[in-house]
């Protein structure tokens, strides 16, 4: 009979136990509580959406769409894509479930993201991301707020240490608009030394060459026209506020010009946050203000702001968490006590005690199993009862152990 064959698991996928889910559920659970001390409220969203989505608010022009996303053909002949990201689905909901009235709505999202792009250290085709937005407030307050508690998360998770959070603008709409036609013509006077992916940018998404990783592109974009030119007396408020905002809260900025948004929904704030020690991808968060977003949607023009940050970059980052220790662990020293074990399990735990069991091997086999679980106490069950162990190895009454651990 031949051998079956066991499937493996699908390229850029990844399957996480031990340290690593401990790593990963430590991200998580440190993102919920200093979301909760900002006032934000968990978003649970659909992995699946009409791809119309993604279309309208990334660009059909962009990588994502036309390269990168899950898309198929459902059974009812619809078009459905893997999220690749949480904000259009985010605005998505903003419109279709009338949350219109709760603005300037403060949520936040985790979960599984999909791109079919190369899987490289950090970055896979399955991976997940947490994300904050607020929707629905146009003033500089805002993104400040976002800045603030991007820079707590990290501090929480202990890795802003060798982190820089790297600001620019891009401008209201006017000014994003001349310096964009300023762009188209810089770079048109220069055609003859741009990359390929650069030429077939430049009339539809000018900013991205400014990104450009091609040591051609960089040359030219190093002298194309700046934002700072075009900025308008309103968009130099709107940034002078954001970075005011910035050193009245204590967190450290740098300015890069360089750093844009290649969609025209952009306005104002784009940050990202970077370090050095994950090699070329190097941003371990960044977002900007999206104003004209949900409008792309079908909407009503609605002032926005958010970031993302992705869940496996960060946990590569953090220190080893804290091993789980288990509050008790019960040594069940023969059969006869089981009915004891099973109640007394059922007792610590009701009363918020973890604790659980080793019932197999010899008498000696169990405590040394026991003992390798580290937990806080030890409880010795047989056909009698069970006793508590003290840290003096002494007996002692369940009653006045479960006072030990109160």
């Amino acid at each position: 009979m031949a051998k079956i064959q066991t499937p493996q698991p699908v390229r850029g996928t990844q399957d996480m136990y031990g340290e690593t889910e401990e790593r990963f559920a430590h991200v998580v659970s440190t993102f919920e509580r200093v979301r909760r001390l900002y006032g934000f409220k968990g978003l649970q969203l659909p992995v699946i959406e009409p791809t119309a989505v993604f279309a309208r608010s990334l660009g059909e022009a962009t990588d994502v769409v036309s390269k990168e996303m899950y898309t198929f053909e459902d059974r009812g002949g619809d078009s459905i894509t893997l999220r690749p990201e949480f904000t259009a689905g985010i605005a998505r909901a903003y419109l279709t479930n009338g949350w219109q009235q709760h603005a300037p709505m403060k949520v936040t999202a985790h979960g599984p993201l999909f791109r079919y792009e190369r899987p490289q250290k950090g970055r896979y085709r399955q991976f997940h991301q947490i994300d904050a937005e607020i929707i629905g407030a146009a003033e500089p307050a805002a993104d400040v707020e976002l800045l603030v508690m991007a820079d707590q998360l990290l501090h929480e998770l202990g890795i802003k240490e060798g982190v820089t959070l790297e600001l620019n603008t891009l401008g209201d709409a006017a000014s994003r608009d001349a310096w964009r036609a300023a762009l188209i013509t810089y770079f048109n006077d220069h055609k003859d030394v741009l990359s390929e992916d650069s030429l077939s940018r430049l009339e539809k998404n000018p900013l991205r060459i400014l990104d450009s990783k091609d040591p051609d592109d960089r040359g030219v974009a190093h002298a194309a026209p700046k934002i700072d030119e075009f900025l308008s007396g309103e968009a130099q408020d709107f940034f002078g506020a954001v970075t005011a905002g910035l050193d009245a809260a204590g967190v450290a900025w740098t300015r890069n010009a360089k750093l844009v948004r290649g969609l025209d929904y952009y306005r104002h704030t784009a940050f990202e946050f970077t370090t050095d020690r994950l090699g070329a991808q190097g941003t371990v968060l960044g977002g900007g203000r999206y104003d004209g977003l949900i409008e792309n949607l079908g909407g009503p023009a609605t002032p926005a702001v958010g970031w993302a940050a992705g869940i496996e970059r960060l946990a590569m980052l953090i220190e080893a968490p804290v091993g789980y220790q288990l509050d008790a662990m019960i040594v069940l020293e023969n059969d006869d006590g089981m009915q004891h074990a099973i109640a007394l399990l059922k007792q610590l735990r009701f009363a918020g005690i973890s604790a659980d069991m080793i019932a197999t091997g010899s008498p000696k086999k169990r405590y040394d199993k026991a003992v390798k679980h580290n937990p806080s106490a030890i409880l010795r069950v047989n056909e009698n009862g069970y006793y508590g162990m003290s840290a003096e190895g002494e007996n002692v009454r369940l009653l006045d152990f479960l006072k030990t651990l109160a």
